[in-house]
């Protein structure tokens, strides 16, 4: 399985334009990180997905649902 979803809707990080996103495997430190950040599971999710990712939290809450659904898949991949 990939770990890199390419987006339907590509969005904008520090003026450039972003078609692909990669998720490296999660460490127990992101995990751990995600729950400092505090908030809901929603919220620590998009936490994680910007520290795999290395975007910004505020450019995983600007993607699409269907590309953030893309994410998800990739992300319960590792675990299987």
């Amino acid at each position: 399985m990939s770990n890199r979803v390419t987006l339907n809707d590509p969005i904008t990080v520090d003026g450039q334009q972003v078609t692909e996103i990669e998720l490296r495997r999660p460490k127990v430190r992101d995990q751990l990180l995600a729950e400092k950040s505090g908030g809901g599971p929603g919220e620590q999710e998009v936490s994680i997905f910007s520290n795999l990712s290395g975007l910004p939290q505020e450019a995983i809450q600007d993607l699409d649902l269907a590309d953030y659904l893309q994410l998800q898949e990739v992300y319960r991949g590792f675990f299987d």
